[in-house]
């Protein structure tokens, strides 16, 4: 009976874990940062895209400076392009959630690993995607923390890895900075969000907690 009893403790100490960890992001992604904002400066729009659980930000070619755009790729009927940052392992071993292994989420979420941005080129609007209004200067900034996400070479050119898209349509370049559950790819969108001055979650590891934000 005494080791049973402390079995029992081992599981609830185990199952506290991911509860804790939904419940905070829970709390923290009700947080709004950068609450207010002047509407009547809002004269652009970018978006949010989600595929259910990740997270891309989404800018008109035209609202892409020129120090972000440097070095990416884009075809000629290129018209939005969509930026993203994940787990390295994650990001080139599971092109599809049915590719999806035990070994690919432990790592990504548990080790501090290796990061890369994905670029995703799109030729026309999607009717699925979350429309955000944003402020001249809030684009330099978002601009800005999007390209400092990428790691540069010795001649401060974006790295990419060749050949290692899922389709003509997209590249991965490498990135600064690890994931782990703590730094997600939707923590990474909403932190650039955060930095830009737009309104963002206090800390979110989700998608859906920003998405609320502008839906």
């Amino acid at each position: 009976m005494k080791y049973f009893k402390r079995f029992l403790r081992y599981v609830l100490y185990i199952l506290l874990l991911p509860i804790s960890y939904a419940f905070i992001s829970f709390l923290l992604g009700m947080i709004t940062v950068n609450k207010t904002q002047h509407e009547e400066l809002m004269e652009n729009e970018i978006y949010l895209t989600t595929n259910g659980v990740h997270l891309d930000i989404v800018l008109p070619i035209e609202q892409i400076s020129s120090e972000l755009r440097e070095d990416l790729i884009f075809n000629a009927n290129t018209e939005y392009v969509a930026f993203g940052w994940g787990d390295k392992d994650f990001y080139l071993n599971t092109p599809t959630w049915g590719d999806l292994t035990f070994s690919n989420a432990f790592n990504a979420m548990f080790l501090n690993s290796s990061t890369l941005m994905h670029i995703t080129r799109y030729e026309q609007k999607r009717a699925k995607w979350i429309k955000v209004r944003l402020s001249k200067n809030q684009l330099r900034k978002l601009n800005e923390n999007i390209h400092n996400t990428f790691q540069l070479d010795e001649d401060n050119s974006k790295i990419i890895l060749k050949d290692k898209g899922y389709g003509p349509n997209d590249d991965f370049y490498r990135a600064k900075g690890s994931y782990s559950i703590f730094k997600t790819c939707n923590t990474w969108v909403n932190t650039v969000f955060k930095k830009s001055t737009l309104k963002s979650c206090l800390w979110t590891p989700f998608d859906f907690a920003l998405l609320k934000k502008y839906q």
